[in-house]
């Protein structure tokens, strides 16, 4: 498939600010499941400073703005081809090894619930790839698709004990189950292109990537109740929502923001 993504930050500010540094991982990494035909990210008045491949495979920029700031808007525009590989990880370069993401942090940490739920599973299949699946589907069950009723510091043990969440919950609770039966898991951000209708996929969308041996590493969307296919550009990855987050920064100034978000994918017939 051909997608094209546009997808629009805005913060304001209450008060303007002396200045902003941002960090974006915004840029997503040719590999076999896509390939970026074109992609540019704008910050209009910023100063684009240093950039760099981290240790997972995934391009960060930073950008400055040096003047008092009311506002700031950050403007991704992009077309990607990309192709189904039944959610396989191919030809992704990266040097940091499987096993450093078999950490926790406080969004991923697993509860004696989590635990629970990972052995019962555990016990019930016998490969890697089988178990991987079947945390999956129980994750699937366990949270119910319900949007705006948790936030961005929902961990993933609050949200088991509430039953429901948007596919960062779904993400969560996957990585902490897959790690407490010793499966290295982390945390994917990206976009989606979905159908009309199609009311569980959001065009901004995360999921979670778990290494198994003889595979490397491998999606899972639990929210979809799939792996990741044609329909998916990956953006990058981290521990947890938090460390995989497309924009992070510091405003120079006290003040209070509001942020809003436009993202839309389409399709390009070929």
């Amino acid at each position: 498939m051909r997608l094209t993504v546009s997808h629009r930050t805005h913060y304001t500010f209450a008060e303007p600010i002396r200045g902003v540094v941002q960090s974006h991982r915004l840029f997503p990494a040719d590999c076999e499941n896509q390939r970026v035909l074109n992609w540019a990210v704008t910050v209009e008045d910023a100063e684009t400073g240093a950039g760099f491949r981290d240790g997972a495979g995934d391009w960060i920029q930073t950008v400055t703005l040096r003047r008092a700031v009311a506002g700031v808007t950050i403007l991704v525009e992009g077309l990607v081809e990309t192709q189904d590989l039944n959610g396989v990880l191919t030809g992704h370069a990266e040097k940091v090894h499987p096993s450093v993401y078999l950490r926790d942090t406080r969004a991923t940490m697993p509860s004696k619930a989590i635990r629970r739920m990972a052995e019962g599973v555990a016990e019930a299949e016998k490969t890697p790839l089988d178990l991987a699946h079947g945390l999956s589907r129980e994750v699937s069950k366990m949270i119910e698709y319900r949007p705006g009723e948790t936030d961005a510091s929902t961990s993933a043990t609050e949200a088991l004990e509430l039953g429901y969440g948007v596919c960062q919950d779904h993400a969560h609770v996957l990585i902490a189950a897959a790690i407490s039966v010793g499966i290295p898991a982390r945390y994917v951000a990206g976009y989606l292109y979905s159908e009309a209708g199609d009311e569980m996929a959001e065009a901004s969308h995360a999921w979670a990537e778990l290494y198994l041996k003889g595979l490397g590493w491998v999606g899972f969307d639990a929210a979809n109740e799939c792996c990741p296919d044609a329909r998916y550009i990956r953006l990058g990855s981290g521990f947890d929502a938090l460390d995989a987050a497309p924009i992070r920064g510091v405003a120079h100034g006290e003040t209070t923001e509001h942020l809003d978000v436009e993202v839309s994918v389409g399709q390009v017939q070929q």
